[in-house]
């Protein structure tokens, strides 16, 4: 029999390693660079008592490629596009929130019920855009607010410009929209057909390559290229922060129509810290959180009770779309099977000729 000074002894030192243990937990993140407050983050470990750790992608098929090959056992939350959360979902790298979530009801009601992950199942929104073209508003003042900025030479012969780096679906829905299919097209005589105008584009001498939205602001304003793609709240934030060359870049939604994308949080299927994680997404649900995380991205919020505690710019156009540039914004379509077998095996044909 062990004496009751033993036992006291035992269970004091338990406690011990029991709170060693949990101040040395870590939270994983795989998200977008630049994309989270670093005093959010620090607030969290403080209230937590946790380290958190970042990880960075700059694409989603890029991400997608680091979970299949075994990240989903390294992170425990993730941040992807809204088709590319079903692609996860198929694909049986998620698990599900489950009820340990709290904060959904301060969401607007059209984040709360998604089309690319029915019954909002496995993920909750974080931030939303849309994605447009950046240009470079002295050199190429009368720019028609079109697609053809990009894909007709007659429009630009000879400025140099930029396409997005990423998802190739992305690219063939632009081109899509240009020749008149809308972006959300999927039928494959309508792939095939971007795929050629992609090609020829590709193949003009002021085609410069593929870069990332940020990447594209930035050489707008260096003067390296005077158009390309980019997302919306990266635009405000940098022609807010930027300093004086940014001034002269321009933003629009083509009138053909572009992407209405929803970045969301999600928890790989072997998360190593699952409920960590849920009190994660729970903590930046909050109103307060939430607004502090626009007012450094530049982008708006699904957080219907944040909108108010927003900073100015960010509750008008371009960071919060107005109706009538709504009306030409579409999701991506959630491609799966040998349809996005096709689609991705057309890309890779596209950028090896």
């Amino acid at each position: 029999m062990q004496h009751p000074i033993g036992r006291v002894f035992m269970a004091v030192t338990l406690l011990a390693v029991s709170a060693m243990v949990q101040a040395a937990d870590k939270l994983y993140l795989f998200n977008w660079a630049d994309y989270m407050p670093p005093d959010v983050i620090r607030d969290f470990e403080q209230q937590y008592d946790v380290d958190v750790v970042q990880s960075y992608y700059s694409s989603n098929a890029e991400m997608l490629a680091k979970l299949r090959s075994g990240g989903d056992r390294q992170y425990d939350v993730v941040f992807p596009t809204d088709y590319f959360v079903t692609r996860l979902i198929r694909a049986d790298l998620l698990q599900p929130l489950g009820e340990g979530i709290t904060g959904r009801g301060h969401l607007f009601d059209e984040f709360r019920d998604p089309s690319y992950d029915p019954g909002a199942r496995y993920s909750v929104p974080y931030q939303w855009g849309d994605t447009g073209i950046v240009y470079n508003t002295r050199t190429m003042p009368n720019l028609p607010h079109s697609w053809d900025a990009l894909y007709d030479p007659e429009v630009n012969p000879d400025q140099p410009f930029a396409l997005l780096k990423g998802d190739g679906q992305f690219s063939l829905a632009t081109l899509c929209a240009w020749q008149g299919h809308g972006f959300d097209c999927t039928e494959r005589d309508q792939w095939v057909a971007a795929a050629k105008a992609a090609r020829s584009t590709m193949d003009r001498p002021n085609f410069s390559g593929f870069v990332n939205g940020l990447a594209a602001i930035d050489q707008v304003a260096r003067g390296i290229i005077q158009v390309g793609i980019a997302y919306n709240g990266d635009y405000v934030h940098k022609v807010a922060t930027g300093g004086e060359a940014y001034q002269k870049v321009g933003f629009f939604v083509p009138e053909e129509g572009s992407q209405r994308w929803v970045d969301s949080m999600v928890i790989p299927k072997h998360a190593p810290h699952p409920e960590l994680a849920r009190q994660f997404i729970s903590y930046l649900l909050q109103p307060g959180i939430a607004a502090r995380i626009s007012n450094y991205t530049g982008y708006t919020t699904p957080n219907r009770d944040a909108l108010s505690k927003l900073n100015a710019t960010l509750r008008e156009p371009p960071a919060l779309p107005n109706e009538a540039t709504r009306q030409r914004l579409s999701v991506t379509p959630a491609l799966s099977g040998e349809d996005l077998q096709f689609v991705q095996q057309l890309w890779t044909e596209v950028r090896s000729r």
